[in-house]
């Protein structure tokens, strides 16, 4: 009976040659195309020889899989599986801030739950019970999102072929049970929610009201709001180019993005009444190349920080459900309301497909008059 070939990425026993130098260490490996290849190093010493083949070994199955085994600790395939990651970011597949949340959400909770866990320990029942008690501790969606980092970095090893299957696709849902649909502002609570906020020193020096006005003229996301510069915004034709967003980028500061995906790039007709508000913002201003929606500085604004402020204005009573999205659902309700297509609500939203308006975004930049007309009444008794 011959003897049982090796398993792919590995190799057999290590013989020793001395020579007059000192020793060659010496195995079989069978390679990656399933072929076992003879590989050899030498050193002063018995142990030397022997450190520097198994180096060289090391190398060989890194190359194919970067060393990841079902013996590897979930910690270590984190750190490849980031630097994956961030290979996404630099070719734009993925955004700086996705990448930002994934390593705060490793840091704070999977590799302190996981992390010295090793591949093959890392079974369906533990990495349940795992988001059943961060569920339990810090609620639904941080456990979301840590669900999403676990099966990225699962998901990493199984295609280093060091396990057979990702198990977080085997754990419970997460979830807080029926939802109730998308809420937004009627029409007097857009009154009163302006009045509320005309009324707040702290939110007028934030520039909250005239921001909220825009956000509901448009149904942009708070980034995209406090990325538009004035070289965006065309009075005559009545239009905002909707090309970036705002975001913090840790070792950089704030920074203009562009959109995730060319799908959030569109050109948006802007109702008459937030293009007279737009007017009135630009007289005085002498350069174009800044922010419609300034810092104090007349730098960019950070999202977080203006979320923060809005979150303080808003109360704890009759608003304390209003977040930025809201203006975002507002508008896509005054526009459905209007009669408007779910695909030109899509394209007025940035999203790809319109049942994402119900996930991935497409922006056609196309011109939409009829979003426009709709709009005109958010802050009139005529839209009803």
């Amino acid at each position: 009976m011959g003897r049982p070939s090796l398993e792919v990425g590995t190799y057999g026993a290590i013989r020793f040659l001395e020579r007059k130098a000192g020793y060659i260490a010496r195995t079989l490996f069978r390679d990656y195309d399933g072929r076992t290849k003879p590989v050899e190093r030498s050193g002063k010493t018995k142990g030397q020889a022997e450190r520097n083949l198994k180096r060289a070994l090391k190398e060989r199955a890194g190359a194919e899989g970067d060393g990841v085994t079902s013996e590897s600790r979930l910690r270590e395939v984190a750190e490849l599986w980031m630097s994956d990651v961030q290979r996404e970011i630099a070719a734009g597949r993925k955004s700086p801030g996705t990448g930002n949340t994934y390593q705060s959400i490793l840091d704070r909770y999977v590799l302190p739950g996981l992390g010295e866990l090793r591949v093959r320990e890392a079974t369906v029942a533990r990495i349940d019970r795992f988001l059943g008690a961060l569920t339990s501790s810090v609620g639904v969606p941080t456990a979301k999102t840590a669900r999403s980092v676990v099966s990225g970095l699962m998901g990493y090893a199984a295609r280093h072929d060091a396990t057979d299957l990702n198990p977080v696709r085997d754990t419970r849902p997460l979830g807080e049970g029926r939802k109730g649909g998308p809420r937004a502002l009627t029409m007097e609570e857009r009154q009163r929610w302006l009045a509320l906020l005309e009324a707040d020193e702290k939110a007028v020096r934030w520039d909250l009201p005239d921001l909220c006005r825009f956000m509901m003229a448009t149904g942009v996301r708070i980034g995209e709001a406090l990325a538009l510069y004035w070289e965006d915004v065309d009075f005559e034709r009545a239009t905002v180019e909707i090309r970036y967003t705002v975001q913090r980028i840790k070792g950089e500061g704030l920074v203009r993005r562009s959109t995730k995906t060319a799908a959030g790039e569109r050109l948006l007709r802007v109702p008459t009444w937030a293009v007279d508000m737009l007017r009135e913002r630009y007289a005085g201003v002498q350069c174009d190349v800044q922010p419609v929606f300034p810092a104090v500085n007349d730098g960019l604004r950070d999202p977080s920080n203006t979320n923060r402020v809005l979150r303080e204005a808003r109360g704890s009573d009759e608003f304390s459900w209003v977040t930025s999205h809201v203006f975002r659902k507002t508008a896509a309700t005054i526009l459905d309301d209007a009669g408007l297509s779910a695909r030109m609500i899509a394209d007025q939203l940035g999203h790809a497909q319109p049942s994402m308006t119900q996930d991935v975004y497409l922006g056609r930049k196309l011109v939409n008059p009829e979003a426009a007309a709709a709009l005109e009444d958010v802050l009139s008794k005529k839209s009803g």
